[in-house]
């Protein structure tokens, strides 16, 4: 799962109520020697379980989010995860890894971050305690969520 919304600003918004952010200074690989310093952003909302909201924040630029799915984060950070606009992988696959790659794409456009796998993977852990995998789904009213995906667009509600 990729959902993310490259290019867009996004406006800048209170911590979810219980699920603290994790700030991370991570660093955007330009070429071999020259990497740019970039705040991220990573939040997590319990009512929206799938996925991780990642706020990227570039000194003198645009603050910039991206949608991220949670399992693919976090597999990413002990092996290679993601197809298409978002890809993570470990630098050391084998053995304990201490930091991940993540590519962004969009269009013809891509940028690789390299993070710290430590606390984000703790991060991740303690969503995966508020919402465990594969009950991300259990709240969902599936009679409402149906009736509303055949409701007629053109009928007026009451």
């Amino acid at each position: 799962m990729s959902g993310n919304h490259p290019g867009v600003q996004a406006p800048r918004t209170a911590p979810y109520d219980s699920s603290p952010g994790l700030v991370l200074d991570i660093e955007r690989v330009l070429d071999v020697s020259a990497r740019q310093a970039v705040r991220a952003e990573f939040r997590f909302d319990p009512r929206s379980p799938l996925v991780v909201h990642v706020e990227f924040l570039i000194e003198g630029g645009p603050c910039v989010l991206w949608r991220i799915g949670r399992d693919l984060l976090h597999q990413g950070l002990y092996s290679v995860s993601g197809l298409g606009d978002v890809r993570i992988w470990s630098t050391r696959p084998e053995g304990d890894p201490a930091t991940a790659r993540l590519q962004l794409a969009s269009g013809d456009m891509a940028a690789l971050f390299e993070l710290p796998v430590p606390p984000l993977a703790e991060w991740l852990e303690h969503t995966y305690e508020l919402v465990p995998a594969g009950q991300e789904l259990s709240a969902v009213d599936w009679d409402v969520a149906t009736a509303d995906l055949l409701q007629d667009p053109t009928a007026q509600s009451d």
